[in-house]
């Protein structure tokens, strides 16, 4: 039965957080005082019968006379132990008072350390994950710009190109779940085809003044890449949206202008949201914590707070960024709380440059 019983308290032990451990001791703590100064209040009803015995011992022996000599020793004797043990009494509450206040002050940084080293360590593992996984997009769209068929529809347009390419994206779309859709622009910002036309009808659509256009224009070789970070997209119903761009060139004359541009909407809530919701946070953690993902001007990009701003500020947040992890006190929407950042790490060539912070309320030391 007591290994049953200890094997118990394990699992339950492991189930904890370090945070709720170390709450759990300071309340271990704050008993054992508690149980020093009830120990100590019976000594003292204790010592107030031998105080009476002291008391009655020095009257019978002032009664007695010199007969009654041994009476005033032993009076004089349980005086001295009365007056000793209160000395100890005060002495044990005074120095358990003390010890439990420099232990109490222990904890509480322990608790701040272990909680803010945890929490960033999570954040930097939310936003590695999120750089790993968008570094296989800016690959995937290099890779599928040199799709022969891609080329194809720019440099014949016949509606039997276009809809070979057309079913060439539905076909990458197939295996790539992670993506809206796949939409091929001519040099003059005019979708010309994409793989889902019967679900989003966006050929004919000018994109000529997005970023993801644009800055897919303006690369040099097919090692590069263009860019737009979170946004809704017209182009798919209004998805909120990364579109990762490529410019398509000539495979017989790279070095050419750009044909056109091949661009992937990537679902962002299915990995930006998903990130910071699946946090391996407690329920009691949960419920005090909000992990966000920004952008480095603090544009919120997922959330699991509920607030309305779309841009996380607060005094310390430049500084905060400029490092690649840290922790600062601040106040955020006017209420108190510790913010736990990380930055983008990066992954292989690729790095978002973004932000993951996690907001604890600032009473978290509360047991």
């Amino acid at each position: 039965m007591a290994a049953v019983i200890a094997g118990t308290r394990e699992r339950e032990a492991t189930a904890l957080s370090t945070e709720e451990l170390i709450a759990r001791v300071v309340g271990l703590s704050q008993d054992m005082r508690a149980h020093v100064i009830g120990a100590v209040d019976r000594m003292q009803d204790i010592n107030r019968g031998i105080h009476l015995l002291s008391m009655n011992a020095r009257i019978e022996a002032a009664r007695a006379g010199a007969a009654g000599a041994g009476f005033g020793v032993v009076g004089q004797e349980l005086t001295r132990l009365s007056d000793n043990m209160r000395e100890a009494a005060t002495s044990l509450i005074r120095e358990s008072q003390a010890r439990g206040a420099d232990l109490d002050a222990v904890l509480g940084l322990l608790n701040d350390d272990v909680v803010t080293s945890r929490l960033c360590d999570l954040a930097h593992g939310a936003i590695d994950i999120v750089d790993r996984n968008l570094y296989e997009r800016s690959c995937d769209v290099r890779w599928w710009a040199t799709e022969p068929a891609v080329a194809r529809a720019l440099t014949d347009g016949s509606p039997e190109a276009l809809r070979h390419a057309s079913q060439r994206l539905g076909q990458i779309l197939a295996s790539y779940t992670v993506y809206a859709d796949l939409v091929i622009a001519d040099t003059r910002g005019q979708v010309i085809c994409n793989g889902r036309p019967s679900r989003y009808h966006s050929v004919g659509a000018q994109v000529e003044r997005t970023e993801w256009f644009r800055s897919a224009m303006a690369t040099r070789t097919g090692r590069e890449f263009g860019f737009q970070s979170v946004h809704g997209s017209d182009l798919v119903g209004e998805q909120s949206v990364l579109v990762y761009s490529c410019a398509v060139r000539d495979p017989d004359a790279p070095h050419r202008p750009p044909l056109g541009v091949l661009g992937i909407l990537f679902k962002w809530p299915a990995l930006g949201q998903t990130v910071v919701e699946q946090l391996p946070l407690s329920e009691a953690e949960r419920a005090r914590t909000r992990a966000c993902i920004v952008d480095a001007d603090g544009r919120i990009l997922a959330d699991t707070g509920n607030e309305r701003s779309q841009v996380l500020d607060f005094p310390e947040r430049q500084a905060l960024f400029r490092g690649r992890r840290g922790v600062v006190s601040t106040r955020v929407g006017g209420r108190p709380v510790i913010v736990c950042h990380a930055a983008s790490p990066g992954y292989e060539t690729y790095r978002t440059g973004w932000h993951a912070l996690l907001l604890r309320e600032a009473a978290s030391r509360a047991a």
